[in-house]
Formats: C-alpha cells, sequence, structure tokens
C-alpha cells in the first residue's frame, strides 16, 4: 500500500462555515454553482419539473465551469416518476469512432505499456451530453416549456457572462495549466487574454451562447448534424484524430433499467454498465456483512473496513464492467448476495491485503479524471432526477471547435489498450465510464410502488463509487441529514496502472495508517455532491405516512462552489 499525505498549495481553502440543511415543501435543486442551482430553481417557479428543470442546471453548468462539463461531454441520468413509482433513466455516453480501432493505435506507436496521452485526439469520442439533455426533456419532461426555453437561462448566462466563483477559478487555472504542460493550448473561447479567469472576474462565453440558442431551436440535428458536427471533425482531424460526420449523426442516448441492491431498509439505485454504478452496489453488498455502526464513523476498524470493500469492488469492476455488449460477466452475477459474501471474507480486520485480484488480462489502471458537475432535482410532484455530466478529465482533450465554446471530452483515455481485456479499445464502442447518478427509495414490494427517499450523486472519477457508499452510510447507519452527510470527512482509495491502491484520508479523519492529511484545494479528489431527501428517514422518524413526508431536505458539498435552495 501507498500512502498520500497531499501537497501544500499556493491557493488553500480553509472549511470554517457551517451549513444547515435547506428544508422546503414544494421543490428542491441543488448543483455545485448557486447561478446554475438558481436557473433550475426558476424552472420550477415556472411549471417545468424535475426533468426540465435538471436539463436547465446542465446547461448552464456548461457556461460556469466549462472545464468540467459542457456539449463536448457525456451525461446519464436517473428519473423517478411518481406517478407509478416506475425508475428509468438515460445513458447518455458516446461511443468510440468506428475508426478507433487497437491496429490503428499499434499504427502509431501506442500498446499497453504506452498509451496515447491522456489529451490525445484520439481519446475523443462521440459528445453525448447533447443528447441527453434533449431525450430527458423529450421522454420526462413537463412537456410545458420548449427545449428552448428550458436552455434560456444558460444562453443568458453565457451572452451577459457571470462572476467567476472561487473554487471554480482554482480549478480552471488548474486544468489550462495541466493542458500547457502536456503542449496544448486551449481555444480562445474559454480564455481571457490567453489566461484563466481571476475569481470575481466576469467571463462571457458568446460561441457557447450561439450552440446553446441553435441546440434549443433546432433539437439533436443541430448538434450532431450541422455546423457543430462539421466543426467537431474539423478540429479533431486536423490534431490527427479518426472521427466522421457519420460518428456523429449516427449517435443516440439508451433508454435504461437502472440497477439496484437493497441495504438496510433501503434501495439504491444506479446506472448500469457501461457506468460504473455497479461498484458502488458490490461495495455496499459486501459492507451489508459487517456492524459498521457498532464500530462508529470514521473510526479505524469503519475506515479500514470500508477500504478493504472498495478494494474488492474496483477489482471486480475494473476486470469486468465494460460496454454491455462486451461484458462476459454478468451483473446478476455481480450482485447476487452469495457472491459479496464470499467476497467479504477476504477481508481480515487484523491486516489489509492492498493488492489487485488476480485476473487473466490483468487490471487495467484508471487515470483520476475528477471534473464532473452532478446536480438533483425533486419537484413539487414528487418527481425526481438524478444527474450527472462530465469531460472526465479537466476541459477533457482541451480541444475546442471552432466558434463552438465548449471543448471535446477524453473519455476514450479509460479503454484498455490489451488486446484481451474486456474494456479493450474498438470502434463504436463505449468505454468504462466513471460518471454515475443515484436514486434511493424504499425497497420494491409485490404490488406497491418504491416510495422516494433520495436523489443523491458525488463527482470525482473513481471518487465517485466510494463517494454514493460514504454519503449512503452517513445517513442510513449514522442518522446525519443530507447536508451532515455530505460536510463529513471521506476516505479515497486511487488505483494506478501498476494495480497499487493508494489511500487518501482528508483532514479531521481518525488517522489510517500511516496516512497524512489532505487540506485546502486537495480536497477536490474526494469528490462534490449534492442530495435531496423526502422527509427525514434518516434520523428514524416513522413519518413516511403523514404530511411530513412532503417535507424535502437537500444539502450542497461545501468543497465546490455550490449551494441547494427551494421554494
Amino acid at each position: 500500500m501507498s500512502v498520500n499525505s497531499g501537497k501544500k498549495m499556493d491557493h488553500n481553502l480553509s472549511f470554517s462555515s457551517r451549513r444547515s440543511p435547506v428544508v422546503c415543501l414544494h421543490g428542491s435543486v441543488a448543483s455545485s454553482q448557486p447561478l446554475a442551482t438558481d436557473i433550475g430553481l426558476d424552472i420550477l417557479k415556472r411549471g417545468g419539473n424535475a426533468a426540465d428543470a435538471a436539463v436547465a442546471i446542465a446547461a448552464a453548468l456548461a457556461v460556469t465551469e466549462p472545464f468540467s462539463t459542457g456539449p463536448g461531454g457525456d451525461a446519464f441520468c436517473l428519473f423517478y416518476n411518481a406517478n407509478n413509482g416506475e425508475i428509468t433513466g438515460i445513458n447518455g455516453s458516446g461511443h468510440s469512432p468506428q475508426a478507433l480501432t487497437l491496429d490503428l493505435l499499434k499504427s502509431r506507436g501506442y500498446c499497453e505499456e504506452t498509451p496515447p496521452s491522456s489529451f490525445d485526439v484520439l481519446n475523443v469520442t462521440v459528445p453525448g451530453a447533447p443528447a441527453c439533455w434533449w431525450d430527458t426533456v423529450q421522454q420526462f419532461g413537463s412537456d410545458k416549456l420548449s427545449f428552448q426555453e428550458v436552455l434560456s437561462g444558460a444562453v443568458e448566462l453565457a451572452e451577459v457572462g457571470f462572476p467567476v466563483a472561487e473554487v471554480t477559478a482554482v480549478e480552471w487555472a488548474k486544468g489550462v495549466a495541466a493542458l500547457r504542460e502536456d503542449g496544448k493550448e486551449l481555444g480562445g473561447d474559454l480564455l481571457v487574454h490567453n489566461q484563466a479567469p481571476k475569481c470575481g472576474q466576469v467571463f462571457r462565453n458568446q460561441a457557447l451562447a450561439r450552440t446553446l440558442k441553435e441546440l434549443g431551436e433546432g433539437g439533436k440535428p443541430a448538434f450532431y448534424e450541422g455546423r457543430v458536427a462539421q466543426a467537431i471533425v474539423d478540429v479533431t482531424s486536423q490534431h490527427g484524430g479518426v472521427m466522421t460526420l457519420n460518428d456523429l449523426c449516427s449517435h443516440e442516448s439508451e433508454i435504461i433499467r437502472p440497477i439496484s441492491t437493497d441495504y438496510k431498509g433501503v434501495s439504491l439505485w444506479e446506472p448500469p454498465p457501461n457506468s460504473q454504478g455497479l461498484a458502488t452496489l458490490l461495495m455496499l453488498d459486501i459492507l451489508e456483512n459487517f456492524p459498521l455502526k457498532v464500530m462508529s464513523h470514521n473510526s479505524s476498524d469503519y475506515v479500514h473496513t470500508l477500504v478493504e470493500a472498495v478494494r474488492l469492488a474496483l477489482t471486480d469492476a475494473m476486470c469486468h464492467l465494460a460496454d454491455p455488449d462486451h461484458m462476459t460477466l454478468p451483473v446478476e452475477t455481480l450482485l447476487d448476495k452469495g457472491y459479496s459474501r464470499q467476497r467479504g471474507q477476504h477481508i481480515q480486520m487484523e491486516r489489509s491485503a492492498f493488492s489487485c485480484d488476480t485476473h487473466p488480462h490483468g487490471c487495467p489502471g484508471m487515470l483520476a479524471g475528477s471534473d464532473t458537475v452532478y446536480l438533483c432535482v425533486i419537484d413539487s410532484q414528487g418527481n425526481a432526477c438524478s444527474f450527472v455530466n462530465s469531460l472526465y478529465m479537466s476541459f477533457g482533450t482541451g480541444l475546442v471547435p471552432k466558434d463552438c465554446g465548449f471543448s471535446l471530452q477524453n473519455r476514450g483515455a479509460n479503454f484498455s489498450l490489451h488486446p484481451n481485456h474486456v474494456n479493450c479499445v474498438g470502434g463504436r464502442k463505449r468505454s468504462y465510464h466513471t460518471i454515475m447518478a443515484a436514486l434511493l427509495t424504499t425497497p420494491p414490494a409485490q404490488a406497491l410502488k418504491p416510495q422516494l427517499l433520495a436523489a443523491l450523486g458525488v463527482m470525482g472519477g473513481f471518487m465517485q463509487t466510494q463517494g454514493h457508499v460514504q454519503v449512503v452510510l452517513n445517513m442510513v447507519e449514522f442518522g446525519m441529514n443530507p447536508q451532515q452527510a455530505l460536510d463529513a470527512p471521506r476516505v479515497f482509495v486511487a488505483y494506478n496502472q501498476k494495480s497499487i491502491f493508494t489511500l487518501h484520508i482528508q483532514t479531521h479523519t481518525l488517522t489510517y495508517t500511516q496516512c497524512g492529511p489532505i487540506c485546502g484545494h486537495n480536497r477536490a479528489k474526494f469528490g462534490r455532491g449534492q442530495i435531496i431527501t423526502v422527509g427525514d428517514w434518516w434520523n428514524g422518524s416513522d413519518n413516511q405516512t403523514d404530511g411530513a413526508t412532503k417535507v424535502l431536505w437537500a444539502g450542497s458539498d461545501p468543497r465546490a462552489d455550490g449551494c441547494a435552495l427551494g421554494y
């Protein structure tokens, strides 16, 4: 086991204030940027529902956090229908270009030991977010607002401009620096005088405003078949990429049925593969076999058990999870409770077993992309939308299509270059995907619809699975309210190409073998989340049958600039 003690940054960030959970009756929204949160709340007040508001926020965040998200990235959503209790979702991840094969990569001198740079044009996959936005509104929206009206808040934000928030400014600058270190130069649409904007500086993005206007007016074809599509093909081909107009115009979102597991009276729902939501469910299934509450929150035994469960679940996920058309091990096998009990037997309280389980083709190391946004909405009818949008690493590849105002993702960096691995790169294939959005309900019973308990998520690359588990445990096991569940110090188990797990522990957590503190902006590695609950079930109260269930409780992670709002 290697250990990371964190490094002091030039920009220190203290967490000296406290937040109360937002409580309200009619509707609630939560995101990592107050201006985006406000746009979502406005959609609810104008008659839109949770799906409408979620897309409005996602588009607004594309304006305010272009290093994390945007039309050049991917998205996933889960939607809870209050009328029938049905939970459906959309997989908005894009395929690799048809011509992106292992043979092509080999012909350019790349292999498993020497893959392309994370920012290489060959890691661009088809952007799935715009189609996901459109399909979310079409499938789950209220029909009271047009797609153009849903995107109007983001358009205005891009045209008029907004003052850049504190955490956003630091992450923006870090992303620009990382690209320059790799020899790349970010497009001028996303810079001010060739520099990242500073905190409080007003930033405008007229090119993105134009892109969002065209998308709102013309729907999916305006992005995947028109001016923007041609600009994407042009910029990728100029840098040696292989994406074609056919790759873009043939893209479609996928309607998905979420997968779930029951844990001590609640059901957690996650997107199925190619999303890594499966890993979260595996972790919970393993942890169900241990008395976590007795151990006490963030005690040494608790952290040890959590970390070992993370290690086991991530090993399974990295060895088996990929595009569902290429997976060799059925999800049902991995989610069998008997399997998790068997895996749990590998956890020994007296020692750590930090090594990668054996697998015939090895376990490909995953890059620590952490630039993602997560948001959630519950409306006055009780519908919920849990939504996640990402470029993967900061600014993705850093390639900006001309006059479009956004950068292209580098999701293809998650492919393996091992020819026999399930997640091996291939033409028109979806990679192992880090982003995931979650819902929490009562367990489905025969002839009864599951009751919504929460919409929740934590962004942050491979922290997302672990973040979901930790905030769920914080509420279910330790009775924390949504804001407390997000405030609490977290643990992050990273994983590299040499099958070495590295443990990171946030400041104020009880010290775990040899680990030093992580503070300031370094806390970004622990992700940033949002939670909205229906009622205070996490408090042990049995109020699911009276009027108190109508009270919404919401929290927003202090590690970001955002907030929760309600009305």
